[in-house]
Order: structure tokens, then sequence, then C-alpha cells
């Protein structure tokens, strides 16, 4: 299994418009983060985006990303959904309708605010993305890779993450509910919000990320969702042993108890 990072940024991005701060102003690479997504390729090769961000399509061209055989949506936020109509690209590639998972509230997102995708009524000029909605309600297939969604808290709206075997991804997270963590044993990699240092009433602080990861004692944790407060290299240096920064383009290849970058 392969897990890539297409982004790794906060809502804003990683330079923010108009700010001149020294991350955002920064020549190193792993600071420049567009919206946070990832893509897991099954052994099988079957290809899993989770959540369409309004950078898909500089993140695919980027990233070299040719194939989606299916969407998983962690939460219906701008930051995570506004790339939907991306997806009619992937059609044309795959051949045909992609299944879209998401909770109830999310999915209900979707059909209101892209509205069109879904109207039957007339003519749809200029091309839609053609999609299958279809409700998350426990552990689930996507070809032979099993899904396990994980309830976390977002502020006060429970949204969800994401288990794929060895690997969990838990992004928009500011605590994970009692009941989440015995799906969470055992994990050779997770990855976490960690927004900044500073205190924030939807996301992880740093030393927040840091207490969660060491409670679920993953073999390595990659934190996301990170804002300009943080630099890669400064962050990266300061944070305990088994845990980094994420960066966009990061990969990740996990099997047969291992795993490599």
């Amino acid at each position: 299994m392969r897990a890539l990072f297409l982004g790794t940024g906060t809502s804003h991005g990683v330079p923010m418009i108009g700010c001149d701060c020294t991350v955002c102003r920064s020549d190193d690479p792993h600071d420049k983060r567009t919206r946070s997504s990832i893509v897991i390729t099954a052994d099988d090769g079957t290809s899993v985006l989770v959540d369409t961000t309004p950078d898909l399509r500089t993140q695919a061209l980027e990233r070299r990303l040719r194939r989606v055989d299916a969407v998983l949506y962690t939460h219906s936020h701008a930051d995570h959904l506004a790339g939907l109509d991306e997806l009619r690209r992937f059609n044309a590639i795959c051949g045909g309708p992609i299944p879209v998972y998401g909770d109830v509230p999310t999915l209900t997102d979707v059909r209101r605010i892209f509205d069109y995708v879904f109207d039957d009524s007339g003519p749809r000029g200029g091309g839609v993305p053609s999609l299958r909605l279809w409700t998350i309600g426990g552990p689930f297939c996507v070809g032979r890779l099993e899904v396990v969604p994980v309830p976390i808290f977002h502020g006060q709206r429970m949204i969800l993450g994401f288990r794929f075997g060895p690997l969990a991804y838990l992004t928009d997270c500011s605590a994970i509910p009692e009941s989440s963590f015995d799906l969470l044993h055992g994990l050779d990699v997770l990855v976490l919000d960690a927004l900044r240092r500073r205190p924030h009433p939807t996301h992880l602080t740093v030393d927040g990320a840091v207490a969660l990861a060491r409670r679920i004692g993953a073999g390595k944790t990659y934190f996301t969702h990170i804002a300009h407060d943080l630099g890669h290299a400064e962050t990266s240096s300061s944070l305990p042993a088994g845990m980094a920064l994420a960066y966009d383009g990061l990969t990740l290849t996990l099997g047969n108890g291992a795993m490599r970058q």
C-alpha cells in the first residue's frame, strides 16, 4: 500500500495570501503547503482519494495523479470539498462514475452545494462529474482495500477520519472520542492534525497532537493540516522521536509490517 500526501496545509494554504511572515517567505519547498488531502493506493492498484480540495487540479498535475477509483470525504468544509468538479476528468480517465463516500451531513452538503451535478431535469452542457454517493455506516471495502471510519471531533462537529490497514488519517481533529481509540490500535503510521502551537477551537495544537500520538503509539506519526505558524525544519527538529511534520509530496510505502519513505 502507498500513501501520497497531496497537500498538508490549513484552509488558507501556505504561503497565505498577503502574508510576509518567515514561513510564507521561506525558500524551503517543505513550507509550501496546499490544502490537506491524501491518496491511498492499494496493492491491486485501486486509488482512493480523501477529500477534493480547491487545489486538486494543481495537486494532481504536480504529483502525477492519473487515477481516482473512489473518493472519501472527512467532512464538507470548503477546503476539503470545493474541488469536487475536478473529478469529471477522472471519470474520463477511468471510464465511469466515481463512488463517493461520506457521512449523512457531508453527503447532504454535497448534494446542496453541487446541485447541478445531480440535476437530471435537463441538458447538462459543459460536462459535470458522474458520481455515485454512498453513506458510510461502518467499515467497507473499495476493491480489496478495507476502510474503517474513525469518528473524531472537529470542534463541536463529529467528522470522520479513516483507517486503511496499518495507517490512519485523522485530519481536522480537535479531540478523539474514547470509543475511537479502540479503532487505532497497532498502527504503523498515524497521520494527525497539528495546526499550530497556539490554541484553536477546532484543531489540535502541536502539544495536543503529540500527547494524542503518544497515547495511540503508532510506529511513526506525521502531522498535517499545518498553518503558516510552523516552519518545517524548525518544528520537525523539535518533535519527539518518531514524529515529524508531513509535507506535500511525501510518499510512504507500507507492507509486510514495514514502512519506508
